[in-house]
């Protein structure tokens, strides 16, 4: 069983810390801020044993080699971070599990964002740790994949369990609220939750974590492909849906 501590860092991120009840053996899932994860862990009194890194920006990664010189750390993930940030002590791919004390995750391909992003998925404690590559009401920006790439990836995260919690990178939720709002205008469940969204926020709290059943049910960019998104944005009848879900996110860069 996972005991999992989310906290604030930088302007926008959050940081992970990720302990296994059964071994005490902890890790942190990114690095945004060295400092801010070292002082949380602290006062925790959790000893970080591993970095856990879901793709290579500095604002995941860029923590690593502080962490690692301060406690003796050792670091994972995927390629593009080994290559590009810091060195990594394992490269770990799509496909895999890794385990951390007696619990493990499955590793998921979610490129898109980074063509070597991935997510860590707990089957036993229904939890997924996704970085950039799905937010709550949103997703991350096409900064290096294409939107087949992404699309595929989303594909791969909707296929978990609708109880499958997702914590993710950013607290994005409102900015995402404000567009998805002009896409699915009959959408019941998108305007409720746009509500809470509101009453979170203006209370200063957080909208992270989200879940795959509410994603499923609200966010555009995973609905994409329905008949309600597609009317929304115009598309051609005939358009794939990766297509579809490329509209999505060409108008919310623009948005």
């Amino acid at each position: 069983m996972l005991i999992i501590h989310m906290f604030p860092c930088l302007s926008d991120n959050y940081g992970f810390l990720v302990r296994d009840s059964a071994t005490g053996k902890v890790a942190c899932i990114d690095t945004p801020d060295a400092t801010a994860i070292l002082a949380e862990a602290q006062k925790l009194g959790w000893q970080i044993d591993e970095i856990w890194n879901t793709h290579w920006h500095p604002d995941h990664a860029g923590g690593n080699q502080a962490i690692e010189k301060a406690l003796g750390t050792i670091s994972m993930g995927p390629e593009e971070v080994h290559a590009r940030i810091s060195p990594l002590a394992k490269i770990v791919r799509p496909g895999e599990a890794v385990t951390l004390g007696d619990s493990s995750a499955e590793v998921i391909d979610v490129g898109g964002h980074t063509l070597g992003h991935i997510a860590f998925y707990f089957a036993a404690d229904q939890v997924a740790f996704v970085g950039d590559a799905l937010f709550a009401l949103g997703c991350g920006r096409l900064f290096e994949g294409s939107a087949e790439q992404a699309w595929a990836s989303l594909s791969r995260l909707m296929a978990l369990p609708d109880a499958t919690t997702i914590y993710c990178a950013h607290e994005y939720t409102a900015a995402n609220a404000r567009f998805c709002a002009t896409i699915e205008t009959d959408n019941a469940a998108l305007t409720s939750r746009i509500a809470e969204i509101t009453r979170l926020r203006a209370e200063n709290l957080p909208t992270v974590p989200t879940s795959i059943g509410l994603e499923r049910a609200t966010n555009p960019f995973v609905r994409a492909d329905l008949p309600s998104v597609r009317a929304a944005i115009g598309i051609a009848a005939d358009a794939t849906a990766y297509e579809a879900f490329g509209r999505v996110r060409q108008m919310k860069d623009q948005f």
